[in-house]
């Protein structure tokens, strides 16, 4: 059975959710959730994620899963909030813990996490196989862009998180803590060994003025035309490049409210004593 993928894009933060599913009234799995946040105002908002429970309510599917394909440094998971509304338990690859443990330190979050992934209901292996209702899928891992990356693969679609994005924009960035050019280019050319007429769905698009949004594309379409990890680019050039390309760009807007957030499963902080909740703007850390 081939599945169906509903696909969500906040223009915002330029991240995908997709809903997958095998049709109305059957099981589904939420992948890479948007919870809004304004940094100027500290303010949340449910827009996107309302989005979502209106899909999954009006085709009648059952949430059997939240899956994450890494802790974001570009948006806040919803995942908490749509597990409140819809149920399903929230998953991620088991490096997490190693992303985990980086960021504990960095953000001084005195036990408010410790690094064996207990905020989410499942840390996937490489590997893994799992059902989401009639559907069989298959966590990969593929880290580069962080350690903890994980792709899955649902038939003949994977939903690749940020190990590729569009043809025409490449790959994502390895600067982050744990990142590395060299496993990127490796897990690149795991996911693009796979049959090339393999449904490839992008968690993030920044289109050039050329073009609007785009998000599906195909293994042979990235092999061919990616401008980053075509067939005829070397490990080498690709790593020159990327390390280069990297020392040039600026963190993410929400890098430091989103990793907190989303090493914890898309939990906020809890409120303290006047009842507000706060996240930690670190100095001079990063």
């Amino acid at each position: 059975m081939l599945p169906l993928a509903e696909a969500f894009f906040d223009r915002t933060t330029g991240t995908i959710t997709y809903v997958v599913h095998a049709g109305d009234g059957s099981a589904c799995a939420v992948i890479d959730s948007v919870l809004d946040y304004d940094p100027k105002a500290g303010r949340t908002s449910m827009q996107s994620a309302d989005r979502v429970v209106e899909f999954v309510r009006a085709h009648e599917l059952r949430v059997e899963w939240l899956l994450e394909t890494h802790a974001h440094a570009d948006h806040l998971s919803a995942a908490q909030y749509l597990k409140a509304r819809l149920g399903g338990r929230i998953a991620i690859g088991e490096h997490i813990r190693e992303v985990q443990g980086t960021f504990e330190r960095v953000f001084n979050l005195d036990g408010g996490v410790t690094a064996n992934g207990q905020h989410f209901d499942h840390l996937f292996a490489d590997g893994e196989t799992f059902q989401i209702g009639e559907l069989s899928a298959q966590a990969v891992h593929v880290p580069g862009h962080t350690p903890a990356d994980m792709a899955y693969r649902i038939g003949d679609a994977v939903f690749v998180g940020d190990t590729l994005f569009m043809p025409d924009v490449g790959s994502a960035r390895c600067d982050f803590p744990g990142g590395d050019a060299h496993a990127l280019y490796r897990s690149v050319r795991k996911l693009l060994s796979l049959p090339h007429e393999t449904r490839l769905y992008m968690c993030h698009d920044y289109p050039p003025a050329s073009r609007g949004p785009q998000w599906q594309t195909t293994v042979a379409e990235q092999r061919r035309d990616n401008i980053h990890l075509r067939d005829s680019v070397s490990e080498g050039e690709f790593t020159a490049m990327r390390i280069a390309r990297d020392r040039t760009l600026d963190m993410p807007t929400l890098i430091l409210p989103a990793v907190q957030v989303n090493i914890r499963a898309g939990s906020l902080p809890e409120p303290e004593s006047n009842g507000t909740r706060y996240l930690k703007i670190p100095i001079d850390a990063l």
